[in-house]
C-alpha cells in the first residue's frame, strides 16, 4: 500500500508533504486498518477530554451539581471562544461553584480568527474563560469540589484531581499505567503519551460503551457539536454534516480522534511532524475510507457536504488561490483478515 500523505501545493509541485501514521481499531483493540506506523507513541493532547470528562459521571459529580448536557460537552470541548463557548463556561463554573480565578489554563488568543479580531478590535484582555479548555478545567474544578479535594494545585500530577483522571485514561485505553507517559500540556494540566492503538481503543470502546456515563457523555457530544469546537472548526464541521455517525476531537501537534458508534471502530491518527492544516484533512479521508470499506449500512459518507476539509483550497494574502492540501495513499486493511 502506497504511504497515506498529505500534500501541500503550490502551482504543478508539490511544496511539503506530511506523513500519517492511523491505526483503525475495535473496542478490543483488533487492529482493522492502519498506515504507517499504528503503534507510534506520541501525545494525545485534547484528543484525551471525554475520558478527562467522564469522572463527572462515573463519580456522581454530574448528577451532584444537575450538570446539563451542554456542560458535559464544553467539557469535552477545544472551543473558539465564541460567545455561546462563552456563556456554556460561565454557567457550567456557576452550577458548580467555580471561580474563575481557580482556572489553572492561562489566556490566550481564541482560535477563531474572526473573534481574536473582534477581541483586538475591542481591546478585551481574554482572561481564563476564554482559553479552549476551559470547560475541561472546569470540569476538573468539578471533580475535586465533588469529593472535597483541595481546588489549589489541582493540575498538579500528585493532586488527587489528575490522578483520578490517569485511572480513566488507564481503564479506557487499556493501557497499562507504565505505558503512559505524563507530560505537561499547553493549558498546564496533565497530558497522556501513548500509543496511537492505545487511544483508537479508548474511542472505540466510547462508541459503544452501554454503561450510563459513557451514553450520556456520547450522547452530549453527538447532540452538541457546535460547543465541541466552534463556526468552520473540524470537529464541528464533521459530526454536524454527518448527524449522529461519529465522534471527532482534534488535539494539538497533528493528533485526531473519532469513533464510529455504528461500526464499533475507533480512529486515532498523528501527522509525525505536527501540522495541524493536515490532520483534519487526514481525517476525513481516513473516515471516508473506513465508511468505503467497512460501511455496510452506514449512511453515504457526505464528501459533499465535507468538501472543504477534503481538498481544500490554500490562499496568499490577496485572497487568490495558490494550491490545494490533498491526501494520497490509502489505508491498509489487510490486517482485517489476518
Amino acid at each position: 500500500m502506497t504511504p497515506l500523505l498529505v500534500e501541500a501545493t503550490r502551482g504543478s509541485l508539490v511544496e511539503s508533504t506530511h506523513r500519517v501514521s492511523a491505526a483503525v481499531v475495535d473496542p478490543d483493540g483488533h487492529l482493522l486498518a492502519a498506515a504507517g506506523d499504528p503503534a507510534h507513541r506520541t501525545w494525545w493532547r485534547s484528543a484525551a477530554k471525554p475520558f478527562q470528562a467522564l469522572p463527572l459521571l462515573e463519580d456522581g459529580a454530574a448528577d451532584r451539581f444537575g450538570l446539563t448536557d451542554e456542560d458535559l460537552a464544553i467539557a469535552c470541548a477545544s472551543h473558539s471562544s465564541e460567545p455561546a463557548h462563552r456563556e456554556a463556561v460561565d454557567r457550567f463554573m456557576a452550577r458548580a461553584g467555580i471561580r474563575e480565578e481557580w482556572l489553572a489554563c492561562g489566556p490566550h488568543p481564541p482560535l477563531s480568527v474572526e473573534v481574536n479580531r473582534q477581541l483586538i478590535e475591542s481591546r478585551i484582555v481574554p482572561s481564563p474563560r476564554w482559553s479552549n479548555c476551559s470547560g475541561k478545567h472546569t470540569g476538573m474544578l468539578t471533580l475535586a469540589r465533588h469529593h472535597g479535594w483541595p481546588v489549589a494545585g489541582y493540575v498538579d500530577p500528585g493532586h488527587p484531581v489528575p490522578q483520578r483522571l490517569l485511572a480513566s485514561i488507564v481503564g479506557w485505553t487499556g493501557c497499562a499505567p507504565d505505558e503512559v507517559a505524563l507530560g505537561v500540556d499547553g493549558c498546564a494540566a496533565v497530558c497522556y503519551g501513548l500509543s496511537l492503538t492505545g487511544m483508537a481503543r479508548a474511542w472505540a470502546r466510547l462508541g459503544v460503551a452501554a454503561d450510563p456515563a459513557a451514553r450520556r457523555l456520547r450522547g452530549a457530544m453527538l447532540a452538541h457539536p457546535f460547543l465541541l469546537a466552534g463556526t468552520g472548526r473540524p470537529c464541528t464541521d464533521i459530526m454536524t454534516a454527518w448527524p449522529g455517525q461519529v465522534l471527532a476531537k482534534i488535539g494539538a501537534e497533528g493528533v485526531y480522534s473519532a469513533a464510529l458508534p455504528a461500526l464499533g471502530v475507533g480512529i486515532s491518527l498523528k501527522v509525525e511532524d505536527g501540522d495541524m492544516r493536515a490532520s483534519a484533512i487526514a481525517l476525513v479521508a481516513i473516515l471516508e475510507q473506513v465508511a468505503n470499506h467497512l460501511g455496510v449500512g452506514l449512511p453515504r459518507f457526505p464528501t459533499q457536504a465535507l468538501a472543504a476539509w477534503i481538498t481544500p483550497a490554500l490562499r496568499n494574502t490577496r485572497q487568490a488561490v495558490t494550491g490545494m492540501l490533498r491526501v494520497t495513499g490509502e489505508l491498509d486493511f489487510s490486517m482485517r483478515h489476518a
